[in-house]
């Protein structure tokens, strides 16, 4: 595994590393020592998956709250998607910075997303499928998030969604938190 740091401090992206033969390939996809050997938190207490009919689906931004909130690692195993995190740490030199990775089953790349950032995708394809490896449980008392749109990130999308929750619509701009 290739950990490499993003744009946002405590962000990684994670490519595998493959080893090839005439079948295909075999690689590591979450390895505890590989983790705990670059420095993160290689909790693991869920996995969840979440399936997308169609292109232009965006859900996002999510977070949890303490003590509740959550490291994940994200991948996309079916199709293709634009994920994309918001740095909500207020001590961080990267508050409210965004970055976003292409994460795809031809990729295979992951995303390592700390505490304290909010989480969200939009999918490049249809038939998209996202897998999640998180640090806590889910916690509807604790679930939070921001506007996918909010002037204050300035996150660049690459086309508008075209569907999207009433939830994820309606979460508040960030002065409003």
């Amino acid at each position: 595994m290739r950990f490499s740091e993003t744009p946002l401090v405590g962000a990684y992206t994670i490519d595998i590393s493959p080893i090839a033969d005439a079948r295909g390939f075999f690689a590591k996809a979450w390895s505890l020592q590989d983790l705990e050997r670059a420095g993160l938190d290689p909790t693991l207490v869920q996995c969840s998956i979440a399936w997308n009919k169609a292109k232009g689906t965006l859900r996002g931004m999510h977070f949890q709250r303490p003590p509740f909130d959550e490291v994940k690692i994200v991948r996309c195993t079916r199709g293709s998607v634009l994920d994309v995190i918001v740095d909500l740490r207020p001590a961080s030199a990267t508050y409210r910075h965004w970055t976003s990775a292409e994460l795809s089953d031809r990729n295979h790349r992951m995303l390592y997303i700390p505490k304290g950032f909010a989480h969200g995708y939009l999918t490049l394809t249809d038939d998209v499928e996202v897998y999640y490896h998180v640090s806590a449980p889910y916690s509807p008392d604790h679930a939070d998030g921001v506007r996918w749109d909010d002037p204050a990130f300035g996150i660049e999308w690459p086309f508008p969604p075209q569907v999207i929750s009433d939830r994820d619509q309606a979460w508040p701009r960030f002065g409003a938190l």
